[in-house]
C-alpha cells in the first residue's frame, strides 16, 4: 500500500511523501526501506534519529531530529497497527467443508458452511453453526453448541451442553465445561458433588492456549461479551466474568466468584470463592484477593491493599533487615534508660523515706 492510503485507511495525518510505497511491518529495531513501524511506548521516541523505516505510526508531532522520516499521526498507535496487521498478513481460512477423518455422531447438526477438519469429533445433538471452524482434534460434546465464525483450534475439548457464542476463538488446548472442583467433607470423605451444570461463553470472546473453565455446579459459569483471557488461566464453577474484562496468564478465580464490567487482572493473581468485584476495578500482578472489591478501586499485594499502600509496602520490604537490627539496638537502649530511671526512681523513693523517718 502507498503511505497516503494506510493515512487515510487509519484516519492519521501524514506527515512526508504519500507514494512511499509499504511492504511489510516490523519492529522498530528491524524495520528498513519499505517498512512500517510504531511508536506506542514514549521511551522509544528518543530513538527515533535512528530509525531506518519508511514511515513510522505516530501519537504527536515528532522531534526535528527526526526530520527525513515520513509519519502518520494517529491517536493510538497500537490500535492503528492493529487495523494495518489484519490487512498485511490476513490469517489462512480453512475452506468450508468436513473432512472424512472426522468423526460425526448420528444426531449432530452441522452447517453446510462449516469448516471440520480431520479429527475432529462432534456428538450426537452438538451443534456447529455456520462459518465455524473445527482445527484437527477438537471435541464437541453432546448437545454443545458452537456459534457463528467461532474458530476452535486444535484439540479444544467442549464438554456436554455448553454454549460458545459467535466470534469467539478458542485457542489449542483449551477446556470449556470440565467438572467444578466440588468435593463434600474435604480432606476425610472427599465425597463428589456432580456438577449438572454448564458453561456459557458469549459473542467476541477469545481465550489463550490451555485456560480451562469449569462447568456450574447447578447453573451456569458465564463468560460474557468481549471478554479476553489469556494462557493458563483456571475459572471455577458458577464464576461471572463481566463484559469486556481482561484475565492474563496464570490467574486463578475461585467458585462463584462475581467479576464486573472491564476488570482488568494481572498475571498469577489469585482470588477466593463467593466474592463480588466492582466495575472497572484494576488488579496486580500477584496479588491475592481475599475479599469483595468495589467499583474502580485498584488493588495489589498479598494479602491485598489499595495500589499506592502495597507500593509503600513493597518499597520497605528490601529494609526490613536494616530496620530489624536498628529495632534491636533502640530497644536495648530504651531497656538501659529504663534501667537507670529505675535505679533513680528508687534512690528518690529511698531519700524520701530518709527524710520522712527524721521528721
Amino acid at each position: 500500500m502507498k503511505l497516503h492510503e494506510i493515512a487515510r485507511f487509519v484516519d492519521g495525518n501524514l506527515l512526508g511523501d504519500g507514494e512511499v510505497v509499504i511492504e511489510r511491518i516490523c519492529p522498530i529495531e528491524e524495520a528498513g526501506a519499505g517498512d512500517l513501524t510504531f511508536l506506542a511506548n514514549p521511551q522509544y521516541r528518543k530513538r527515533l534519529k535512528e530509525i531506518r523505516a519508511s514511515a513510522v505510526l505516530i501519537a504527536s508531532e515528532p522531534p526535528g531530529e527526526a526530520s527525513g522520516v515520513n509519519f502518520i499521526i494517529v491517536p493510538d498507535p497500537y490500535v492503528a497497527l492493529g487495523k494495518l496487521l489484519a490487512v498485511f498478513y490476513p490469517e489462512d481460512r480453512i475452506p468450508s467443508g468436513i473432512s472424512q477423518n472426522a468423526f460425526l455422531e448420528e444426531g449432530a447438526i452441522i452447517a453446510t458452511e462449516a469448516a471440520i477438519c480431520a479429527g475432529v469429533t462432534v456428538c450426537k445433538g452438538a451443534r456447529i453453526e455456520r462459518g465455524a471452524v473445527l482445527y484437527p482434534g477438537v471435541f464437541v460434546g453432546p448437545e454443545a453448541v458452537i456459534g457463528e465464525d467461532s474458530i476452535l483450534y486444535p484439540n479444544v475439548c467442549i464438554y456436554r451442553k455448553c454454549l460458545i457464542g459467535r466470534r469467539v476463538i478458542l485457542h489449542a488446548g483449551v477446556v470449556i465445561g470440565s467438572d467444578g472442583f466440588g468435593f463434600a467433607n474435604p480432606g476425610v470423605d472427599n465425597l463428589k458433588i456432580p456438577q449438572v451444570g454448564f458453561v456459557q461463553i458469549d459473542d467476541d470472546v477469545e481465550i489463550g492456549a490451555n485456560t480451562t473453565i469449569d462447568r456450574g455446579t447447578l447453573g451456569k459459569t458465564w463468560v460474557k461479551r468481549g471478554v479476553k483471557i489469556d494462557n493458563l488461566v483456571q475459572i471455577a464453577h458458577n464464576v461471572v466474568v463481566g463484559e469486556k474484562s481482561v484475565i492474563v496468564s496464570q490467574v486463578g478465580i475461585a467458585g462463584s466468584t462475581k467479576l464486573g464490567r472491564s476488570v482488568i487482572i494481572g498475571g498469577q493473581a489469585g482470588l477466593v470463592g463467593h466474592i463480588a468485584i466492582g466495575d472497572n476495578v484494576m488488579i496486580g500482578a500477584k496479588s491475592g484477593i481475599h475479599e469483595s472489591i468495589a467499583d474502580g478501586q485498584v488493588v495489589s499485594g498479598h494479602p491485598q491493599l489499595p495500589h499506592k499502600e502495597w507500593l509503600r509496602v513493597a518499597a520497605s520490604l528490601s529494609r526490613l533487615p536494616e530496620m530489624r537490627k536498628s529495632q534491636a539496638v533502640l530497644l536495648e537502649k530504651i531497656a538501659k534508660l529504663e534501667e537507670e530511671m529505675r535505679k533513680i526512681k528508687n534512690h528518690e523513693d529511698s531519700c524520701h523515706s530518709n527524710s520522712s523517718t527524721r521528721g
